[in-house]
C-alpha cells in the first residue's frame, strides 16, 4: 500500500555529468525526498547543491529497489536514477513494470534524457534516425549481419572483453571496409573519440561502456534471402536446390526472433537463408559430416551470417542444451526422424516443422509419423523443377530430382 501516494520518477540522468541532465531531470532529483541508483549516479547528483544532505539508497536491481520503497513510506517523492534515456537499453522499464504490478496505487512517471547514441551522433556531426541499433551490453549478441546490411549501425558495448569480441568478429568476417567510431568516457573531462578500421584498434580501446558507430560504405541492401546455388561454397555436399529452398523457407513461415533448427544442415544454404530473413533470427546449423561442418562455416562467413550456430553431431543427440526451437527444417534425418520428432514436441509442442524427402522410404516415414500424432495437421507438397541446358543451337530442360516438402504443425493462424 502507498499510504502517502508515493510518486515516483525514474529519471534519465543522461551521460552521467550534470551538464549533460535535462532541466525536468534535474527538477526530479532536487525536488525528491529521496534518491535511489547505483553508485556512478549517485556520484553526479550529489554534486548538485540542492540535494546536499538528502537520503541516498545505492541499488540498482528492481526487486530490491521495490522493497526499499515500501519500507519506506515517508518519502513522498522519491527519485530512481537511470544512465542515459529510460526508453533506450533501460532498466527503467523492468522496474515501472513491476511498480505498477505490485504497487498500483503509486504514481510513476518516466523522465527521458540523452541516450549515448543521441551524443555520440550529434559529436560526430551524424544522424541516428537512419541507423541500426544492437546492444551488447553485459550479453552475446550477433551484429555483424546487421552491420553487413546497413550504411550506419550503433553498437552499444559494455561487460568484460566486449569490445576485444567485436573487433575479432569483424576482422574474421574479413569487414576491412567498415569505420568504427568509437566513443569513452562520453561527456566526461577524459572523453575520448576514434575513428579508424578494425585493425587499427587495440584489443583494450574497446572497453568499458563505449559506443561504437559502425559506417559500412557498401551494405548489402538486398531485401531478398534467397540465393541462386552458384553462390554457396559447395565441395562434395548434397546441397538443397535453390527452387526447393525456396518453397521450404515459405513454408516454415518465420517469424522475427525466430530459433530454428536446420538438421541434417549440409552446406548450410537453408541455414543461411533462414538468417537471411532477419537480424533477430538465430540458426542451429546440425550436422555430423565433418566436410560438410567446415562448408557450413565457410558460408556462414561468406554471407555474413553470425546468426547461425554450427553443431556438430548427429540429432537427436546433437540437440540436447539448445533452446527450444520454434521452427525446424528437417533436411536428413540419417533413419531418426521419429526420434528427432519426438525430441522436438518435448521440447516445443508448438514448433512449426518442415521436412525433404527425396526417397519414398523416407516418406512413408513421414505418413507414419503424421498417424503417430508427431505431425499436427502434415501437408505434403511435391517440386520438380527443371532447368534449361543448351545444346547446339536449341535449350533443353533437364529436370531436377522431385522432392516432397511436408509442413506441419506450428501456431495455428487466424
Amino acid at each position: 500500500m502507498c499510504e502517502n501516494r508515493q510518486k515516483i520518477f525514474l529519471v534519465g540522468t543522461g551521460m552521467g555529468t550534470e551538464e549533460t541532465m535535462t532541466g525536468q531531470a534535474a527538477a526530479a532529483i532536487c525536488g525528491a525526498d529521496c534518491l535511489i541508483g547505483a553508485g556512478r549516479m549517485l556520484e553526479t547528483v550529489r554534486k548538485m547543491e540542492s540535494v546536499e544532505g538528502r537520503p541516498v539508497f545505492a541499488e540498482y536491481r528492481s526487486r530490491e529497489i521495490l522493497s526499499y520503497i515500501r519500507s519506506h513510506p515517508e518519502y513522498e517523492k522519491i527519485a530512481v536514477l537511470f544512465s542515459g534515456d529510460t526508453g533506450f537499453y533501460s532498466g527503467a522499464k523492468e522496474l515501472a513494470e513491476l511498480l505498477q504490478k505490485e504497487m498500483p496505487e503509486c504514481g510513476v512517471q518516466m523522465v527521458p534524457g540523452i541516450a549515448s547514441v543521441i551524443y555520440l551522433a550529434a559529436r560526430l556531426g551524424t544522424s541516428w534516425e537512419d541507423a541500426a541499433l544492437v546492444s551488447l551490453h553485459g550479453k552475446e549478441e550477433y551484429f555483424i549481419q546487421t552491420v553487413s546490411r546497413n550504411r550506419k549501425t550503433f553498437l552499444l558495448l559494455g561487460g568484460r572483453d566486449t569490445g576485444k569480441r567485436v573487433l575479432a568478429r569483424l576482422k574474421e568476417y574479413g569487414m576491412d571496409e567498415v569505420v568504427l567510431h568509437v566513443g569513452t568516457r562520453l561527456s566526461y573531462p577524459d572523453e575520448r573519440i576514434h575513428s579508424g578500421r578494425a585493425e587499427e584498434f587495440g584489443d583494450t580501446d574497446l572497453d568499458g561502456l563505449s559506443v561504437v558507430l559502425a559506417e559500412n560504405p557498401f551494405p548489402n541492401l538486398s531485401a531478398c534471402c534467397h540465393m541462386p546455388d552458384e553462390e554457396f561454397i559447395r565441395g562434395n555436399v548434397p546441397m538443397t536446390k535453390e527452387e526447393v529452398r525456396a518453397v521450404s523457407i515459405a513454408a516454415l513461415g518465420l517469424t522475427e526472433n525466430a530459433v530454428v533448427y536446420d538438421i541434417g544442415a549440409g552446406t548450410g544454404s537453408v541455414s543461411v537463408e533462414a538468417a537471411r530473413s532477419g537480424d533477430g533470427i538465430r540458426v542451429y546449423a546440425v550436422e555430423k559430416n565433418p566436410e560438410a561442418v567446415s562448408l557450413i562455416c565457410e558460408n556462414r562467413k561468406k554471407f555474413c551470417t553470425d546468426g547461425i550456430c554450427v553443431v556438430r553431431g548427429e540429432a537427436p543427440e546433437a540437440l540436447e542444451g539448445l533452446e527450444a526451437p520454434t521452427h525446424v527444417f528437417i533436411g536428413g534425418s540419417s533413419g531418426n526422424l521419429k526420434v528427432i520428432l519426438q525430441t522436438i514436441l518435448e521440447r516445443s509442442p508448438e514448433a512449426r516443422i518442415v521436412i525433404n524427402a527425396i526417397s519414398l522410404e523416407t516418406v512413408r516415414e513421414v505418413i507414419e509419423a503424421a498417424e503417430e500424432g508427431l505431425l499436427r495437421d502434415a501437408r505434403i507438397t511435391q517440386i520438380t523443377a527443371s532447368r534449361a541446358r543448351r545444346l547446339g543451337g536449341y535449350h533443353l530442360m533437364t529436370g531436377q530430382n522431385p522432392v516432397y516438402i511436408i509442413s506441419a504443425g506450428g501456431r495455428r493462424r487466424v
